[in-house]
């Protein structure tokens, strides 16, 4: 009998980090502290807000989870950056809903 696997998750850099920063720094390894060391540079949401933008995102504008954590990991400030993320799926989104969208990324976007 093959071993079982772990159910993966797809996490955002503000999840990761918050997840790293719960370790015991010492106990960290190299490629933990890496993780953390970036996760702290380029999380650009706080850890608490994640959850809700994520949902939102897929409720309200029928994104895939993958879209919607991309967005959240990058934040972008423009529609021309949303389009960006859309575009993989080679689908058309009207510039309202990338407005809508622009406009829930601002309501949520960490304030530096």
């Amino acid at each position: 009998m093959p071993p079982k696997r772990s159910k993966e998750q797809i996490l955002t850099v503000a999840q990761v980090k918050k997840m790293l920063d719960s370790l015991d720094e010492d106990k960290l390894d190299q490629l933990q502290r890496r993780s953390l060391d970036y996760a702290s540079k380029f999380s650009r949401i706080d850890p608490e807000k994640v959850k809700p933008l994520v949902k939102t995102l897929i409720e309200k504008f029928e994104l895939v989870m993958e879209e919607a954590v991309q967005l959240v990991n990058c934040m972008p400030q423009s529609i021309e950056e949303i389009r960006v993320f859309l575009a993989g799926g080679r689908k058309i989104v009207e510039t309202s809903k990338l407005q809508a969208i622009l406009g829930v990324l601002d309501e949520y976007r960490k304030k530096e």
